[in-house]
Protein backbone atom coordinates (compact mmCIF):
# COMPACT_ATOMS: atom_id res chain seq x y z
CA UNK A 1 0.00 0.00 0.00
CA UNK A 2 1.12 3.58 -0.98
CA UNK A 3 1.78 5.07 1.83
CA UNK A 4 2.89 8.85 0.40
CA UNK A 5 1.15 11.80 2.12
CA UNK A 6 0.87 13.22 -2.14
CA UNK A 7 -2.91 14.12 -3.36
CA UNK A 8 -1.70 12.52 -6.61
CA UNK A 9 -1.14 9.09 -4.86
CA UNK A 10 -4.06 9.30 -2.19
CA UNK A 11 -2.79 11.14 -0.12
CA UNK A 12 -4.76 14.65 1.06
CA UNK A 13 -4.79 17.73 -0.84
CA UNK A 14 -3.74 20.48 0.90
CA UNK A 15 -6.31 22.64 -0.73
CA UNK A 16 -10.32 22.10 -0.59
CA UNK A 17 -11.98 25.25 -1.48
CA UNK A 18 -13.00 24.87 -5.10
CA UNK A 19 -11.49 27.22 -7.80
CA UNK A 20 -11.05 29.49 -9.79
CA UNK A 21 -8.20 30.70 -6.61
CA UNK A 22 -7.52 33.61 -8.76
CA UNK A 23 -9.32 36.03 -11.10
CA UNK A 24 -8.90 39.46 -12.31
CA UNK A 25 -9.80 42.28 -12.47
CA UNK A 26 -11.68 43.05 -9.11
CA UNK A 27 -15.08 44.48 -10.63
CA UNK A 28 -16.81 46.55 -7.48
CA UNK A 29 -20.16 48.44 -7.59
CA UNK A 30 -18.17 51.40 -8.51
CA UNK A 31 -16.89 49.55 -11.39
CA UNK A 32 -20.32 48.36 -12.54
CA UNK A 33 -21.77 51.98 -11.91
CA UNK A 34 -18.86 53.65 -14.09
CA UNK A 35 -19.80 51.55 -16.97
CA UNK A 36 -23.93 51.94 -16.82
CA UNK A 37 -23.47 55.90 -16.46
CA UNK A 38 -21.23 55.19 -19.52
CA UNK A 39 -24.08 53.77 -21.73
CA UNK A 40 -25.95 56.48 -21.10
CA UNK A 41 -23.46 59.56 -21.92
CA UNK A 42 -21.31 58.02 -24.87
CA UNK A 43 -20.70 54.82 -26.56
CA UNK A 44 -18.95 55.86 -29.56
CA UNK A 45 -16.23 58.59 -28.62
CA UNK A 46 -14.35 59.89 -32.38
CA UNK A 47 -12.24 62.68 -30.40
CA UNK A 48 -10.44 62.67 -27.10
CA UNK A 49 -13.06 63.81 -25.02
CA UNK A 50 -15.23 62.56 -22.09
CA UNK A 51 -14.04 59.16 -20.67
CA UNK A 52 -11.46 58.98 -23.24
CA UNK A 53 -9.91 62.23 -22.27
CA UNK A 54 -10.16 61.47 -18.73
CA UNK A 55 -8.54 58.43 -19.14
CA UNK A 56 -5.21 59.58 -21.11
CA UNK A 57 -5.09 62.57 -18.61
CA UNK A 58 -4.91 59.91 -15.37
CA UNK A 59 -2.41 57.82 -17.30
CA UNK A 60 -0.39 60.43 -18.28
CA UNK A 61 -0.06 62.18 -14.58
CA UNK A 62 1.01 58.43 -13.57
CA UNK A 63 3.49 57.91 -15.62
CA UNK A 64 5.32 61.53 -15.73
CA UNK A 65 4.32 61.54 -19.38
CA UNK A 66 3.81 64.43 -21.45
CA UNK A 67 1.17 62.12 -24.08
CA UNK A 68 -1.05 59.09 -24.12
CA UNK A 69 -3.15 57.26 -26.87
CA UNK A 70 -5.51 54.60 -25.78
CA UNK A 71 -5.90 51.91 -28.30
CA UNK A 72 -8.53 48.90 -28.96
CA UNK A 73 -5.63 46.48 -28.00
CA UNK A 74 -2.00 46.04 -26.36
CA UNK A 75 -1.45 44.73 -29.94
CA UNK A 76 -2.68 47.57 -31.21
CA UNK A 77 -0.89 49.71 -29.48
CA UNK A 78 2.53 48.11 -30.26
CA UNK A 79 1.70 48.66 -33.83
CA UNK A 80 0.56 51.92 -33.48
CA UNK A 81 4.12 52.64 -31.43
CA UNK A 82 6.24 51.23 -34.31
CA UNK A 83 5.07 52.88 -36.91
CA UNK A 84 4.68 56.19 -35.34
CA UNK A 85 8.75 55.42 -34.93
CA UNK A 86 9.33 55.65 -38.60
CA UNK A 87 9.94 51.76 -39.03
CA UNK A 88 9.38 50.49 -42.05
CA UNK A 89 10.49 48.13 -45.08
CA UNK A 90 13.57 46.49 -44.01
CA UNK A 91 14.27 48.15 -40.95
CA UNK A 92 15.15 46.12 -38.12
CA UNK A 93 14.23 45.59 -34.16
CA UNK A 94 15.91 43.60 -31.47
CA UNK A 95 13.47 41.99 -29.73
CA UNK A 96 14.33 39.33 -27.02
CA UNK A 97 13.62 36.07 -27.99
CA UNK A 98 11.68 35.20 -24.92
CA UNK A 99 8.06 37.41 -24.74
CA UNK A 100 4.65 37.37 -25.73
CA UNK A 101 4.11 37.34 -29.85
CA UNK A 102 2.57 40.79 -30.02
CA UNK A 103 5.72 42.36 -29.31
CA UNK A 104 7.17 41.44 -32.47
CA UNK A 105 4.30 40.14 -34.79
CA UNK A 106 3.28 44.16 -36.15
CA UNK A 107 6.82 44.45 -37.34
CA UNK A 108 6.02 42.17 -40.24
CA UNK A 109 2.87 43.65 -41.00
CA UNK A 110 5.47 47.07 -41.65
CA UNK A 111 7.48 45.21 -43.91
CA UNK A 112 9.79 45.44 -40.71
CA UNK A 113 11.94 42.57 -39.35
CA UNK A 114 12.14 41.47 -35.96
CA UNK A 115 15.66 40.17 -35.08
CA UNK A 116 15.81 38.17 -31.75
CA UNK A 117 18.13 38.23 -29.23
CA UNK A 118 18.51 35.50 -26.40
CA UNK A 119 17.93 36.14 -22.58
CA UNK A 120 20.31 36.00 -20.09
CA UNK A 121 19.01 33.45 -17.02
CA UNK A 122 16.71 35.71 -15.70
CA UNK A 123 14.56 35.53 -18.95
CA UNK A 124 15.73 39.33 -19.68
CA UNK A 125 17.34 40.86 -22.55
CA UNK A 126 20.87 39.60 -23.06
CA UNK A 127 22.84 43.07 -24.31
CA UNK A 128 26.31 41.03 -25.39
CA UNK A 129 24.22 38.52 -27.81
CA UNK A 130 22.16 41.74 -29.26
CA UNK A 131 24.96 43.57 -29.87
CA UNK A 132 26.45 40.44 -31.79
CA UNK A 133 22.74 40.78 -33.96
CA UNK A 134 23.25 45.00 -34.39
CA UNK A 135 23.21 45.45 -38.69
CA UNK A 136 23.14 48.78 -40.54
CA UNK A 137 19.12 48.34 -40.40
CA UNK A 138 18.73 48.10 -36.78
CA UNK A 139 17.00 51.08 -36.28
CA UNK A 140 15.92 49.99 -32.52
CA UNK A 141 15.76 47.78 -29.27
CA UNK A 142 12.64 47.01 -27.22
CA UNK A 143 12.82 46.54 -23.48
CA UNK A 144 10.21 43.85 -22.12
CA UNK A 145 9.09 43.80 -19.14
CA UNK A 146 8.12 40.25 -18.53
CA UNK A 147 5.73 39.12 -15.87
CA UNK A 148 6.20 42.60 -14.28
CA UNK A 149 9.13 42.54 -13.64
CA UNK A 150 11.26 45.97 -15.06
CA UNK A 151 14.28 45.54 -17.14
CA UNK A 152 17.68 46.94 -16.34
CA UNK A 153 16.79 50.01 -17.82
CA UNK A 154 20.07 51.88 -17.24
CA UNK A 155 22.12 49.25 -19.08
CA UNK A 156 19.31 49.23 -21.80
CA UNK A 157 19.26 53.12 -22.26
CA UNK A 158 23.31 52.54 -22.31
CA UNK A 159 22.76 50.08 -24.75
CA UNK A 160 20.60 52.26 -27.09
CA UNK A 161 22.49 55.35 -27.05
CA UNK A 162 26.01 53.41 -27.53
CA UNK A 163 24.71 52.39 -30.60
CA UNK A 164 22.34 55.44 -31.81
CA UNK A 165 19.07 52.94 -31.30
CA UNK A 166 15.90 54.17 -30.31
CA UNK A 167 14.77 52.31 -26.85
CA UNK A 168 11.14 51.19 -26.80
CA UNK A 169 9.34 49.43 -24.39
CA UNK A 170 6.48 47.08 -23.49
CA UNK A 171 5.04 47.61 -20.69
CA UNK A 172 1.88 45.57 -21.24
CA UNK A 173 2.61 43.39 -17.81
CA UNK A 174 4.05 46.19 -15.91
CA UNK A 175 1.85 48.94 -15.33
CA UNK A 176 2.64 50.57 -12.03
CA UNK A 177 5.97 48.96 -11.83
CA UNK A 178 9.00 51.09 -11.40
CA UNK A 179 12.92 51.16 -12.22
CA UNK A 180 14.75 53.17 -9.38
CA UNK A 181 11.64 55.38 -8.77
CA UNK A 182 10.91 56.40 -12.36
CA UNK A 183 7.98 54.55 -13.90
CA UNK A 184 8.04 51.43 -16.71
CA UNK A 185 7.09 53.27 -20.01
CA UNK A 186 8.80 56.76 -19.21
CA UNK A 187 12.63 55.69 -20.57
CA UNK A 188 11.95 55.38 -24.16
CA UNK A 189 11.52 57.17 -26.88
CA UNK A 190 7.63 55.84 -26.70
CA UNK A 191 6.36 52.61 -24.66
CA UNK A 192 2.74 50.40 -25.34
CA UNK A 193 0.81 48.62 -22.88
CA UNK A 194 -1.67 46.16 -22.85
CA UNK A 195 -5.35 46.78 -20.79
CA UNK A 196 -6.17 43.06 -21.43
CA UNK A 197 -8.69 41.53 -18.87
CA UNK A 198 -5.59 40.08 -16.60
CA UNK A 199 -3.37 43.29 -16.91
CA UNK A 200 -2.66 44.44 -13.73
CA UNK A 201 -4.53 47.64 -15.08
CA UNK A 202 -7.93 46.45 -17.21
CA UNK A 203 -9.98 47.40 -19.26
CA UNK A 204 -11.14 44.14 -20.39
CA UNK A 205 -9.82 45.07 -23.91
CA UNK A 206 -7.97 48.01 -24.44
CA UNK A 207 -3.96 49.29 -24.67
CA UNK A 208 -2.54 52.81 -24.94
CA UNK A 209 0.69 54.34 -26.03
CA UNK A 210 3.15 57.35 -24.50
CA UNK A 211 5.45 59.31 -25.47
CA UNK A 212 7.50 62.73 -24.82
CA UNK A 213 7.35 63.38 -27.98
CA UNK A 214 4.85 65.47 -29.60
CA UNK A 215 5.75 64.21 -33.64
CA UNK A 216 5.81 61.19 -32.35
CA UNK A 217 1.93 61.55 -30.62
CA UNK A 218 0.94 62.87 -33.96
CA UNK A 219 1.96 60.13 -35.38
CA UNK A 220 0.24 57.43 -33.09
CA UNK A 221 -3.15 59.53 -34.03
CA UNK A 222 -2.74 59.15 -37.41
CA UNK A 223 -2.43 55.41 -37.25
CA UNK A 224 -5.27 54.87 -35.59
CA UNK A 225 -7.50 57.59 -35.06
CA UNK A 226 -8.16 59.31 -37.96
CA UNK A 227 -10.94 62.50 -38.84
CA UNK A 228 -11.86 64.61 -36.35
CA UNK A 229 -9.75 63.45 -33.23
CA UNK A 230 -6.66 63.73 -35.61
CA UNK A 231 -8.43 67.52 -37.24
CA UNK A 232 -9.02 68.74 -33.39
CA UNK A 233 -5.23 67.89 -32.42
CA UNK A 234 -2.70 67.81 -35.54
CA UNK A 235 -2.08 72.06 -35.54
CA UNK A 236 -3.41 73.35 -39.33
CA UNK A 237 0.29 74.09 -39.96
CA UNK A 238 2.06 71.10 -39.01
CA UNK A 239 2.82 69.42 -42.20
CA UNK A 240 1.24 66.30 -41.11
CA UNK A 241 -2.15 67.90 -40.28
CA UNK A 242 -3.24 67.24 -44.46
CA UNK A 243 -3.79 63.61 -43.64
CA UNK A 244 -6.13 64.57 -40.87
CA UNK A 245 -9.01 63.15 -42.34
CA UNK A 246 -7.85 59.72 -43.50
CA UNK A 247 -4.72 59.53 -41.18
CA UNK A 248 -3.27 55.84 -42.41
CA UNK A 249 -6.51 54.27 -43.06
CA UNK A 250 -6.99 52.54 -39.56
CA UNK A 251 -9.57 52.84 -36.62
CA UNK A 252 -7.54 50.97 -33.20
CA UNK A 253 -9.07 53.52 -30.77
CA UNK A 254 -10.79 52.33 -27.54
CA UNK A 255 -14.28 51.75 -26.69
CA UNK A 256 -15.51 54.03 -24.35
CA UNK A 257 -17.31 51.33 -22.12
CA UNK A 258 -13.33 49.94 -21.63
CA UNK A 259 -12.29 53.10 -20.98
CA UNK A 260 -14.37 53.93 -18.17
CA UNK A 261 -13.78 50.37 -16.65
CA UNK A 262 -10.31 51.48 -16.68
CA UNK A 263 -10.32 54.40 -15.65
CA UNK A 264 -12.48 53.33 -12.46
CA UNK A 265 -9.64 50.91 -12.11
CA UNK A 266 -6.66 53.05 -11.74
CA UNK A 267 -7.71 54.68 -8.42
CA UNK A 268 -7.02 51.43 -6.97
CA UNK A 269 -3.94 50.60 -9.06
CA UNK A 270 -1.63 51.85 -6.35
CA UNK A 271 -3.08 49.83 -3.35
CA UNK A 272 -3.66 46.35 -5.56
CA UNK A 273 0.44 46.55 -6.17
CA UNK A 274 1.11 47.37 -3.12
CA UNK A 275 -1.07 44.29 -1.77
CA UNK A 276 0.09 42.10 -4.37
CA UNK A 277 3.97 43.33 -3.38
CA UNK A 278 3.26 42.10 0.27
CA UNK A 279 2.05 39.12 -0.88
CA UNK A 280 5.14 38.41 -3.28
CA UNK A 281 7.62 38.95 -0.76
CA UNK A 282 5.48 36.33 1.63
CA UNK A 283 5.74 33.73 -1.49
CA UNK A 284 9.56 34.55 -2.22
CA UNK A 285 10.35 33.89 1.52
CA UNK A 286 8.43 30.75 1.73
CA UNK A 287 10.14 28.94 -1.39
CA UNK A 288 13.66 30.20 -1.12
CA UNK A 289 14.79 27.02 -0.07
CA UNK A 290 12.57 24.51 -1.31
CA UNK A 291 14.73 22.53 -3.45
CA UNK A 292 14.13 22.57 -6.83
CA UNK A 293 12.50 25.67 -6.91
CA UNK A 294 14.32 29.13 -7.74
CA UNK A 295 12.86 32.46 -7.03
CA UNK A 296 13.51 35.35 -9.06
CA UNK A 297 16.44 37.85 -7.53
CA UNK A 298 14.67 41.62 -7.65
CA UNK A 299 16.75 43.85 -8.54
CA UNK A 300 17.59 46.80 -5.77
CA UNK A 301 16.14 49.81 -8.09
CA UNK A 302 13.45 47.41 -9.39
CA UNK A 303 9.59 47.57 -8.22
CA UNK A 304 8.06 44.82 -9.80
CA UNK A 305 4.02 44.83 -10.97
CA UNK A 306 3.68 41.29 -10.01
CA UNK A 307 1.43 40.18 -13.22
CA UNK A 308 2.95 36.67 -11.92
CA UNK A 309 5.66 34.83 -10.01
CA UNK A 310 7.09 32.97 -12.32
CA UNK A 311 9.70 30.56 -10.60
CA UNK A 312 12.78 28.33 -12.45
CA UNK A 313 12.12 24.66 -11.40
CA UNK A 314 15.42 22.34 -11.96
CA UNK A 315 14.66 18.75 -12.16
CA UNK A 316 17.78 17.81 -11.27
CA UNK A 317 17.69 18.80 -8.12
CA UNK A 318 14.55 16.51 -7.62
CA UNK A 319 16.00 13.28 -8.98
CA UNK A 320 14.88 14.18 -12.99
CA UNK A 321 11.49 14.65 -11.88
CA UNK A 322 9.63 15.87 -15.19
CA UNK A 323 8.31 19.23 -15.13
CA UNK A 324 4.85 18.06 -16.06
CA UNK A 325 4.82 15.52 -13.66
CA UNK A 326 5.80 17.85 -10.82
CA UNK A 327 3.11 20.20 -12.04
CA UNK A 328 0.39 17.42 -11.87
CA UNK A 329 1.04 16.50 -8.12
CA UNK A 330 1.05 20.90 -7.36
CA UNK A 331 -2.78 20.80 -9.26
CA UNK A 332 -3.66 17.40 -7.31
CA UNK A 333 -2.84 19.18 -3.89
CA UNK A 334 -5.31 21.72 -5.10
CA UNK A 335 -3.03 24.18 -6.38
CA UNK A 336 -5.08 24.26 -9.88
CA UNK A 337 -3.69 27.62 -10.62
CA UNK A 338 0.01 26.80 -10.63
CA UNK A 339 0.57 26.58 -14.41
CA UNK A 340 3.27 26.72 -17.36
CA UNK A 341 3.47 29.62 -19.78
CA UNK A 342 2.15 28.68 -23.24
CA UNK A 343 2.04 31.61 -25.81
CA UNK A 344 4.34 33.45 -23.76
CA UNK A 345 7.69 31.53 -25.01
CA UNK A 346 10.47 31.56 -27.33
CA UNK A 347 9.20 33.56 -30.44
CA UNK A 348 11.61 31.18 -32.72
CA UNK A 349 9.39 28.31 -31.78
CA UNK A 350 6.30 29.86 -33.61
CA UNK A 351 5.82 28.77 -37.37
CA UNK A 352 5.51 32.47 -38.24
CA UNK A 353 8.62 33.21 -36.90
CA UNK A 354 10.16 30.29 -38.90
CA UNK A 355 8.42 30.62 -42.23
CA UNK A 356 6.65 34.16 -41.77
CA UNK A 357 6.16 33.93 -46.03
CA UNK A 358 3.48 31.24 -45.87
CA UNK A 359 0.99 33.87 -44.22
CA UNK A 360 2.78 37.43 -45.22
CA UNK A 361 3.56 37.29 -48.94
CA UNK A 362 6.63 40.43 -48.46
CA UNK A 363 8.56 37.51 -46.40
CA UNK A 364 8.19 34.81 -49.00
CA UNK A 365 12.20 34.91 -49.25
CA UNK A 366 12.60 35.28 -45.28
CA UNK A 367 14.60 32.38 -43.57
CA UNK A 368 13.54 32.74 -40.16
CA UNK A 369 15.32 31.69 -36.61
CA UNK A 370 15.57 27.69 -36.06
CA UNK A 371 13.34 26.23 -33.48
CA UNK A 372 16.75 25.36 -31.26
CA UNK A 373 18.14 28.82 -31.55
CA UNK A 374 18.55 31.14 -28.17
CA UNK A 375 19.35 28.50 -25.94
CA UNK A 376 19.18 30.25 -23.15
CA UNK A 377 15.36 31.69 -24.00
CA UNK A 378 14.55 27.75 -24.18
CA UNK A 379 16.34 26.90 -20.93
CA UNK A 380 14.43 29.78 -19.30
CA UNK A 381 11.07 28.93 -20.48
CA UNK A 382 11.27 25.26 -20.11
CA UNK A 383 11.99 25.62 -16.39
CA UNK A 384 9.20 28.44 -15.76
CA UNK A 385 6.40 27.64 -13.53
CA UNK A 386 4.32 30.39 -12.85
CA UNK A 387 1.60 31.82 -9.64
CA UNK A 388 -0.82 34.00 -9.64
CA UNK A 389 0.01 36.94 -7.06
CA UNK A 390 -3.20 37.95 -4.75
CA UNK A 391 -3.68 41.67 -3.66
CA UNK A 392 -5.95 41.04 -0.41
CA UNK A 393 -4.39 40.09 3.07
CA UNK A 394 -7.51 37.64 3.05
CA UNK A 395 -5.66 36.25 0.45
CA UNK A 396 -2.86 35.47 2.23
CA UNK A 397 -4.25 31.80 3.40
CA UNK A 398 -4.21 30.47 -0.11
CA UNK A 399 -0.80 32.07 -0.92
CA UNK A 400 0.52 30.13 1.68
CA UNK A 401 -1.26 26.30 0.59
CA UNK A 402 0.32 27.40 -2.64
CA UNK A 403 3.58 27.88 -1.39
CA UNK A 404 3.04 24.80 0.59
CA UNK A 405 1.82 22.83 -1.97
CA UNK A 406 4.79 23.50 -4.33
CA UNK A 407 6.84 22.32 -1.11
CA UNK A 408 5.24 19.67 0.02
CA UNK A 409 5.49 17.97 -4.03
CA UNK A 410 9.39 19.22 -4.07
CA UNK A 411 10.34 17.36 -0.31
CA UNK A 412 8.08 14.55 -1.73
CA UNK A 413 9.58 13.68 -4.74
CA UNK A 414 11.11 10.23 -4.56
CA UNK A 415 7.63 9.23 -4.01
CA UNK A 416 6.53 10.02 -8.07
CA UNK A 417 9.95 8.80 -9.24
CA UNK A 418 9.58 5.40 -11.79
Amino acid sequence: MNASPLALLGGEPLISTAGPHFSWPPITEQDRAAVARQLTEAVSIPDRSGVVADLEDALTSCLGVRHVITTCTGTAALHSMYAACGIGPGDEVIVPALTFHATATPLFHLGARPVLADVDEHGQLDLDDAAHRLTARTKAVIAVHLWGLPEDMDALTGFADRHGLLLLEDGSHAHGATWNGKPVGSFGAASAFSLNGPKPLSAGEGGFVATDDTDLYYQVLLHGQYNKRCRSEIPAAHPLARFAVTGMGLKLRIHPLAAALALAQLPRLEGYLKGRQAIAERMLAALEQVPGIGVPQIAAGARPSWYGLPLRYDPAALGGLPPARFLDAVHAEGATATDRPGSTCPLNTHPLFQRPGALLPGYADHQGPGERDFPVAGQVHAGTVKLPVWHRDRDQPLADAYTAALAKVARHHKDLLP
